[in-house]
């Protein structure tokens, strides 16, 4: 028996969030949809959490995943730019929780060795190694849609794997493994 599942990955950002969409059918994958959602034109920070919660809202109603990868804000010398990423993924987040689709996080570095077997891989070489792995005929301009299907690939081949990251099932199992950020 031949189980097919789907996972949405997503790279998340308040510029341009990623996200790429595989079909898992036994062992193998397939390419099913990479794009980007644009949010250069929101001035306002807080419509573009909006427009990211709505819009992966949409992917899932729409490509209905079992599993959403994604990518772990990473600590870079800017804060702000932390925060605001971590406040896109949360949004992100909390739309794949409130659909009940399982969660996993996944560090850029342990994404880019998942696809290139190097965790100081660029954006470039991550993105030349999906192409030729799903057989994509070419790559889009701007790479954060490979991101977000790096992360599902690497979710794919992390399948089975104990998880290092977090993941998280629901509402109650974000709360449960998440208590010491209550209060």
């Amino acid at each position: 028996m031949n189980t097919e599942k789907i996972i949405l990955g997503i790279d998340p950002g308040t510029t341009v969030m990623g996200f790429g969409i595989i079909r898992v059918v036994g062992k193998s994958m397939e390419f099913v949809q990479m794009n980007e959602l644009i949010l250069k034109k929101y001035s306002d920070p807080y419509t573009k959490l909006k427009v990211i919660f709505e819009r992966t809202i949409e992917l899932i109603d729409t490509y209905h995943p079992d599993e959403i990868a994604i990518e772990a804000p990473f600590f870079g010398k800017n804060v702000q730019s932390m925060l605001k990423l971590g406040r896109a993924q949360g949004v992100a987040m909390a739309a794949g929780l409130s659909r009940q689709v399982p969660i996993t996080e996944y560090l850029p570095k342990k994404i880019k060795m998942a696809i290139t077997g190097n965790g100081n891989a660029s954006k470039e070489q991550v993105a030349k190694m999906l192409q030729s792995t799903l057989k994509l005929k070419s790559l889009p301009k701007n790479l954060d849609s490979t991101d977000g299907l790096a992360a599902a690939v690497c979710h794919f081949y992390n399948a089975g794997k104990p998880q290092v990251g977090k993941s998280y099932t629901g509402w109650a199992a974000f709360v449960k493994q998440n208590d010491d950020r209550i209060g």
